[in-house]
Formats: C-alpha cells, sequence, structure tokens
C-alpha cells in the first residue's frame, strides 16, 4: 500500500500518495472538496433531475480514495423514486491502492453503508449496478481506456495528480482525447486554475472559464463543449496572460499555439469582466 492518511491543515483527513508525494484534496479535505468543486459546480442533481435522456454518464478521472466518484453516487441514490436520469459512473484509475485504504478510515472518506459497499464491490467485481446508478471502473492507463470508452461522458471530474506528479494528464493531447469522449453539453471541472492548463484545454478543443473558489484556492476551473454552458467565461483580459514572460505553455503545445487560443470562439464576442 503506497498509500497513508494525513490530517490536512484544516483538521480534515485525506489520502497521500507516498509515489507521487501529494495529498488528495489537501486544502478543505476530500468531503467538501469533492461536494463543492465537482458535485455542486457541475449542478449533477439539476441535471440528473432535468433529464431529458434516460442515462447521465459521469466520467471520474482520477478515482483515487473515492471522493468525488462517492459524492455523486450520492446523489444520484437519493433520487430513489424520482423519474430522475439514471447515473452512469466511470472511475478511471490504474492504482486501486488508495481506496482500499480509505475503506478502512470510512467515514472520513463517505465510504460508510451502501456507499462503502459499493466501493467494495468495485474493487472486487469492477462495476457496482442498482437501480438508480451504474458505477464501474475503467482501469488503468487513463489516455488509453479513455480511447476505448464507449460511452459519451456529460459531465467531467478531471482530478488526477498535479502536473508535476502527472504530467501526461494536463497536455494538449489530454484534454483533446477528453473532448474527443464528450457530449454536446458536456462540462469539465478540475481543481487547477494554472494558465498551462488553461491553455491546454483551449488547443485540446473546450471553452474555458473560471470555477469556483475552494479553501485557499481563488478560482478553480471549469470547461465546456459549448461556451453558453459556462457562467464565467474567460475572456480576452484573460488572454493578456499570454504575453507576459514568465508564460508557460504546455509542452506539446502546436508552434502556432498562442495564434490558436487567440481564436478560439469564446474570444471573439466575450465581455472584458472575467480574468
Amino acid at each position: 500500500m503506497n498509500h497513508e492518511v494525513v490530517r490536512t491543515r484544516g483538521g480534515a483527513l485525506a489520502m497521500r500518495s507516498l509515489d507521487a508525494g501529494e495529498v488528495m484534496h489537501p486544502g478543505v479535505g476530500p468531503l467538501i472538496e469533492s461536494q463543492r468543486l465537482y458535485v455542486e459546480q457541475s449542478r449533477l442533481a439539476e441535471r440528473l433531475r432535468a433529464g431529458p435522456t434516460a442515462t447521465l454518464v459521469v466520467f471520474d478521472v482520477g478515482l483515487g480514495a473515492g471522493s468525488n466518484a462517492v459524492a455523486a453516487w450520492s446523489v444520484s441514490e437519493s433520487l430513489a423514486g424520482t423519474s430522475a436520469a439514471r447515473l452512469e459512473l466511470v472511475s478511471f484509475e490504474r492504482d486501486l491502492g488508495a481506496l482500499q485504504v480509505a475503506l478502512a478510515h470510512k467515514a472520513a472518506f463517505g465510504l460508510t453503508g451502501d456507499a462503502g459497499a459499493a466501493a467494495r464491490a468495485l474493487l472486487a467485481d469492477g462495476r457496482h449496478d442498482s437501480a438508480r446508478t451504474l458505477w464501474r471502473l475503467a482501469r488503468g492507463d487513463v489516455l488509453e481506456t479513455l480511447a476505448g470508452e464507449r460511452a459519451r461522458a456529460d459531465v467531467i471530474f478531471w482530478d488526477p495528480f498535479s502536473p508535476r506528479a502527472n504530467p501526461a494528464l494536463w497536455t494538449v493531447a489530454a484534454f483533446a482525447a477528453a473532448r474527443g469522449a464528450a457530449a454536446p453539453s458536456a462540462t469539465l471541472f478540475t481543481y487547477s486554475a494554472s494558465t498551462t492548463v488553461r491553455v491546454a484545454m483551449l488547443l485540446g478543443g473546450w471553452a474555458v472559464g473560471i470555477g469556483d473558489g475552494i479553501g485557499a484556492k481563488v478560482q478553480t476551473t471549469a470547461a465546456a463543449v459549448d461556451a453558453r454552458d459556462l457562467r464565467r467565461p474567460l475572456d480576452r483580459t484573460w488572454l493578456r496572460r499570454l504575453a507576459r514572460p514568465d508564460a508557460r505553455l504546455p509542452d506539446d503545445s502546436p508552434a502556432d499555439a498562442v495564434t490558436r487560443v487567440q481564436a478560439a470562439a469564446q474570444f471573439s464576442a466575450a465581455a472584458d469582466h472575467a480574468g
């Protein structure tokens, strides 16, 4: 087990990967961050209630200790007896050690009761199926499993380790792969607000906006296939960052990266108030 449970500065328990040297949900802890950053921003409950399709698909990229997935699973299960859409929850992960350790600290990671039983089934069988929710595991390298995924994502929780620890999942190619697996009304949410990551998203075909702050983070990032689905899309004011001498572009950027970003549709008629 290359994971350990640690206590954050805010007092919450969180999971630390010894291999990556990083803590998952390091600020406010896994229960609060998964709810505010991913479930609430994606309006998951609202989208499940609204339909109009029979199934809503969520890609949970970076299962980790299961916090984001369990938060989504719990929302779906709470809608039992309603006409809400069924949730298909696909968790992408290559190392299941964090979830195994989290199950020994159930309350800290939201894994008590039925949620814990669902997580144990995921570990044992690669899936858990209920009347409301299908939760299944796509195990292996994320970019390989994403390429072979049959479902199209309506919502993507993008929560791998940081670009320092897992650089392959923060590239133009990675976000292009996510875009290729996205439904027409898909949205994506992540904890990073770096200019480099936002450029990678834009070059990968996403419209990009400002996500809600969480803990010490003033901003996170929201992205969408259609810019009209963003509450606070980046505008031309933000483009000034690309002229700074310290502006770093993704390593796999094309030679004309800045020109391509400037030509993105969301900047053609954007108001100059987001940044």
